[in-house]
């Protein structure tokens, strides 16, 4: 089996292809970066050797004077198996082969000569065609500026692409929604190491809870036996699959030449190992946040909270569309809620679910609210919509909130719009483990992943 540890946890890194004279040249750019943003050693290789940034270039790995674990490949197609054989014989831990020009392009001899290299002396590399790894602080070998790069806190999600497109696009997403990261790994063409690889060294990596996938296709046997040992995985996965049409299979041919398959029965495989397939971007977003702060799963019976009837009757409206029920509270309940509420609200609040406490209410009805929802057993979870122009509710409401529903058992999600004027609001939630979203549908599809993922 490979060792994966040097590719993720390097100590020495060496670029292999900068130059001399084209300082954006994406060798240089991962160099720079490196070398002044990175707690490793780095090294620049270029065969004309001399200097880059103050620092020696070597003429090949072999000349570097110790030891390195992880070798970024940034050279010509033509000159990139001789360059792989140069670092298996220099006792190189690994590579990301960044240079593209391989399969993609038809020249799978060139993709095959590295492949039967590389295993012939168990040598691991991810790509070629590809970003490569993002797992801060140790390794960044995307080849984007850093004053350009978007890089969320470190978390607990491990995002794996063929595409670094997405990939990249992902990780602005993650960022501005407040999810973090503890893995992003760009693969291209996968010509060694593939999603199945990656799913097994995740399962064991103690920073990654939850497990996302963009696929765009898989080789000969490989989808089913991927579908298989994800559906043993002890985290939960998300699955994003493009080439659902015949126009994306196409695309993706010509991207990373996969083979797209069967989209509709591999979406249905995915359902029956009781993984969590995202249809678009927004979905995976709102799925890996809600799985990194929730491991459990329920019926989809939904108690909604909120001070506006109109965004409570939207809430309940994209429930129904994704089959989750909103079901009416039993009299004692409401009548529990009732009792404790604001004199200004008791009159005219609605409590049958949703529970509209109106323009009105402040941080005590919420709460008191909240805690009838967590108590009533016609409820598997909560969704509470929070405005923060109301006036009657304060920046301590997320917090006050959160601190209650943890122990209970119920999964709490939160919707607020994400301003940094209300950042204060979302943080109460955050810091509480409690999963916010900016959009109502966000919301809910926060909740439909927990119904959707089997218990882990």
């Amino acid at each position: 089996m490979l060792n994966l540890q040097p590719l993720f946890r390097p100590e020495s890194i060496a670029v292999i292809g900068v130059s001399l004279t084209n300082d954006r040249h994406p060798a240089n750019v991962i160099f720079n970066k490196a070398h002044l943003r990175s707690p490793v050693k780095v090294f620049a290789v270029n065969p004309k050797g001399g200097e880059i940034q103050g620092q020696s270039v070597y003429p090949t790995v072999s000349d570097i004077p110790q030891s390195v674990d992880l070798a970024i490949i940034a050279v010509r197609s033509e000159h990139a198996p001789d360059v792989l054989d140069e670092c298996i014989r220099a006792g190189v831990g690994g590579a990301t082969i960044i240079s593209g020009g391989f399969a993609e392009v038809g020249r799978q001899d060139l993709q095959d000569r590295m492949v039967t290299s590389a295993r012939k002396s168990e040598f691991p590399f991810i790509g070629p065609n590809c970003l490569g790894i993002y797992a801060p602080p140790q390794v960044d070998t995307f080849f984007l500026p850093a004053e350009r790069m978007v890089r969320p806190e470190p978390g607990n999600v491990a995002l794996v692409s063929q595409s670094g497109g997405v990939l990249v696009d992902q990780l602005v997403k993650f960022a501005n929604e407040g999810v973090g990261l503890s893995k992003a790994i760009s693969i291209g063409n996968k010509a060694l190491i593939n999603e199945l690889d990656l799913l097994e060294f995740l399962i064991k990596d103690q920073d990654t809870r939850v497990i996302a996938f963009y696929i765009e296709g898989f080789g000969k046997n490989q989808g089913r036996e991927f579908v298989q040992a994800a559906g043993r995985c002890p985290k939960p996965i998300v699955v994003l699959k493009a080439g659902k049409t015949p126009g994306g299979q196409r695309a993706i041919s010509s991207h990373t030449a996969s083979l797209a398959g069967d989209y509709t029965v591999f979406s249905a495989v995915l359902a029956q190992y009781g993984l969590v397939e995202a249809k678009n971007e927004f979905e995976m977003l709102s799925f890996c946040e809600s799985l990194s702060y929730y491991n459990r799963s329920f019926d989809g019976n939904i108690g909604i909270i909120s001070p506006s009837g109109g965004h409570a009757a939207l809430a309940v409206d994209v429930c129904a569309g994704h089959g989750l029920s909103v079901p009416e509270l039993s009299e004692p309940v409401q009548k529990n809620i009732k009792d404790r509420l604001s004199t200004s609200v008791r009159g005219i609040a609605t409590l049958r679910n949703p529970i509209d406490l109106t323009g009105s209410a402040v941080d005590r009805d919420f709460a008191v609210a909240a805690e009838g929802l967590s108590r009533a057993k016609e409820v598997d979870a909560v969704i509470v919509l929070l405005l923060p122009y109301s006036p009657g509710i304060s920046s301590d409401l997320g917090a006050r909130l959160s601190q209650m529903f943890r122990g209970t058992g119920k999964p709490l999600v939160a919707y607020v719009p994400h301003l940094e004027k209300y950042r204060m609001l979302i943080e109460g939630f955050e810091f509480n483990q409690i999963p916010v979203s900016s959009s109502i549908e966000g919301a809910v599809l926060m909740v439909e992943a927990l119904r959707r993922c089997r218990p882990c």
